[in-house]
């Protein structure tokens, strides 16, 4: 049902949340509310005594913070003010949510602005902006943001920190009269980018405290912000972050954001992740098939592309019972090692004299899927393309930006160089029958020049239209989004991509923060989590096959490790484990993420509930050493508290061992009730370890 309102202000709700827009007055709508349930508007005359905030808050508002848009017109008319076009127009959902669509324009400076916000039933809301030039001469954007009110109890900032390896840890500072500005200038969305960055009472846990989040779905630079003055409500939220006349608009022209999304929950961080995940599976491009448990043999090779070698590891794969083998790095022209060869994409004769149709043959004999690595933006100076097309590198005229990896980036902004990538992988996938590209993205933009402007923008939507092209041509094609790990995992490049690669780094206990932290915004089903060799290739860390195989579990599962080495005792723990992931992932696929504020900072407890809470699977990984020697207390929360569950040990992962050499045994039954007030005992267990429960209503 969608109507235009006059009247009182509009309230929309689902799920846990509600906003409240006062639509009322001559300027832009305030945002009154955006928060927990609210079940009917204030009159017009209270909503005139609650700040709130405008939607696009500016300086004739009273608002001496940052500005919702921000330009120019030759230095000139850098101050907004908008007024409403026509009445609003509203659309409420009967399942819950709704959206509000408004038009606005300020005809002296020459700017219409239309503002679009949802409310989806899981209580997700998502806001964009579009800019349009109506005025003589050019108008630059500096900035558009999407900006919403929280209130005095938002107290506390939660934000992440991260590096190749290491990506998305959280930090946390106090949130007082101050601005909290994250931005990230890569070019790409970044190591370090939050999930969800998000303010919240003080000491705010995964089950417990308010919390008000946002994430900016965008692949290229981005802000998220935080801001609280004096005189003003606080507010949250962020958008592109644009460089000097990066989008300039001619007469006519227009500018739209990319969707920043906005989540609140009264229960904790989990709460966010549950409206998140919902929403992403309720998308209608999330994958609608089980996911299928994959072999790369990145670690197990390398660049030693040999064909006898890369057919037993799918001979090893298929007897496991893997289901998808990727071939990665080093099958194309000259690509002998990473200093040469991107933008080339052939195969190479020299190593695959009959192209890659033996090993791929091979590998679809034995019942797997083929699938192939690529890094289509990327181009390396010792190339035929950088030979034949110089100017084809993503650069001011003249001034080649730092190499970093030995490559630069290709422009594929620039038409010749997007058609000729486009033919290259749509060749490629047609006369392999590729069902799946790992399509890597390996450095940052730096001095990213596009036809004598500023690049990042274009270049970011030129890589949206890429996929977005190549996925047209070939429905049920799958693209893992991987850039030098899990340097572009956001909303924007997943609203065309089918999984995330979280990290390069492999390592079971690095990979436990790693997947904890992204898993924030990301259902499991969408995250790479492979299990690697006992020494791991990055960081030369030896741990237990267990902890690895827990570790993976709970992601889109798969394998990293030349596994023809492994023993007979290390495939057949494999082999489980594979039957484990296959016989449980339409639980962990489609449940509630659950992960439990325990008491020891050295260990980790979490799990998946199935959404009729009939089925569960807890994991509990010992990271480091423990201050206390005492059983550990296992407090599974997130079941139904009335129904009786049977509890024991994951049957095809070997069970743990008391610290002290007793070997541990477990099948009870306990309400959800007690399971979530009182707990359950647990063996202490050496740093390094891990097991796996299961539960099921009686």
């Amino acid at each position: 049902m969608t109507h235009t309102l006059t009247g009182a202000p509009v309230v929309l709700t689902a799920g846990a949340a509600s906003i409240v827009i006062d639509t009322t007055g001559p300027g832009l709508p305030r945002v009154l509310h955006w928060g927990g349930r609210v079940t009917s508007a204030p009159s017009v005359e209270q909503s005139r005594d609650v700040l709130g905030a405008v939607l696009l808050p500016a300086q004739c508002d009273g608002w001496m913070g940052r500005p919702g848009v921000s330009g120019h017109r030759d230095g000139g008319g850098s101050h907004l003010r908008l007024t409403v076009a026509a009445p609003p127009a509203v659309h409420v959902d009967p399942a819950g949510g709704g959206g509000i669509t408004v038009d606005a324009m300020d005809d002296l400076a020459g700017i219409d602005v239309r503002s679009e916000l949802h409310l989806s039933p899981e209580g997700l809301l998502r806001v964009r902006h579009t800019v349009c030039n109506t005025g003589k001469g050019t108008w630059t954007a500096d900035g558009v943001l999407a900006l919403l009110p929280v209130p005095a109890e938002a107290a506390e900032i939660l934000d992440t920190t991260g590096h190749w390896g290491r990506e998305r840890f959280p930090q946390r500072v106090q949130f007082g009269q101050s601005t909290v500005v994250h931005e990230n200038r890569r070019g790409r969305t970044g190591f370090d980018s939050p999930p969800l960055f998000v303010a919240g009472t003080p000491g705010f846990g995964f089950r417990h405290g308010e919390v008000w989040g946002v994430h900016v779905g965008w692949s290229g630079n981005h802000l998220h912000l935080a801001q609280r003055l004096h005189d003003a409500d606080a507010v949250l939220g962020g958008g592109e972050l644009l460089t000097a006349g990066e989008v300039r608009l001619a007469p006519g022209g227009t500018y739209r954001t990319p969707w920043v999304y906005f989540a609140y929950s009264p229960n904790g961080l989990d709460g966010l992740s549950d409206i998140t995940h919902a929403w992403m599976r309720g998308r209608r491009t999330h994958p609608s098939t089980e996911r299928p448990l994959t072999l790369n043999v990145w670690e197990a090779v390398y660049f030693d592309h040999d064909l006898a070698k890369l057919k037993a590891l799918a001979d090893k794969a298929a007897a496991i019972g893997v289901e998808r083998y990727v071939l990665d790095d080093g099958w194309f022209l000259g690509r002998r090692d990473d200093t040469s060869g991107l933008g080339d994409w052939h195969v190479d004769p020299d190593v695959w004299p009959e192209g890659l149709h033996p090993l791929a043959r091979h590998v679809r004999e034995a019942g797997i899927e083929f699938g192939l690595w690529v890094e289509p933006e990327m181009i390396n100076p010792r190339s035929k393309l950088a030979e034949e097309h110089p100017d084809w590198i993503l650069a001011a005229p003249g001034r080649l930006p730092a190499e970093q990896r030995s490559q630069h980036v290709l422009d594929i902004a620039r038409p010749e160089a997007f058609a000729h990538i486009l033919e290259r992988l749509d060749a490629l996938v047609t006369e392999y029958e590729l069902t799946y590209l790992k399509w890597d993205h390996n450095r940052d933009l730096v001095e990213a020049v596009h036809d004598g402007h500023a690049g990042v923008h274009e270049q970011t939507l030129a890589a949206y239209r890429l996929i977005d092209e190549l996925k047209a041509r070939h429905p049920g094609l799958e693209i893992e989004s991987c850039s030098s790990g899990g340097s572009r995992v956001d909303l924007g490049i997943l609203a065309r991509t089918d999984r995330v690669w979280a990290s390069d780094m492999t390592d079971g206990l690095e990979r436990q923060h790693i997947q904890r932290w992204v898993g924030q915004l990301i259902p499991p089903e969408l995250v790479g989590a492979h299990v690697s060799a006992p020494v791991n290739h990055q960081m030369g860390r030896a741990t237990r096959l267990r902890l690895r195989t827990v570790t993976a579990l709970f992601g889109h599962a798969g394998i990293e490790w030349d596994i023809t080495t492994c023993t007979e005792e290390e495939l057949a723990e494999l082999a489980d484990w594979v039957a484990a992931y296959r016989r449980l992932r339409s639980t962990l696929h489609t449940g509630r993420t659950v992960r439990v504020d325990h008491a020891d900072e050295s260990a980790h407890l979490y799990g998946i509930v199935s959404p009729d809470r009939s089925h569960a699977v807890f994991a509990y990984a010992q990271l480091a050493t423990s201050a206390s020697t005492a059983p550990v207390r296992l407090r599974l929360p997130g079941l139904d508290p009335q129904a009786e569950y049977s509890v024991a040990l994951l049957p095809e992962i070997p069970a743990p061992d008391w610290r002290r050499g007793e070997p541990w045994k477990l099948d009870v039954v306990r309400s959800g009730e007690t399971l979530a007030g009182f707990g359950l005992a647990g063996p202490v267990l050496a740093p390094a370890d891990a097991y796996v429960l299961e539960l099921r209503r009686i």
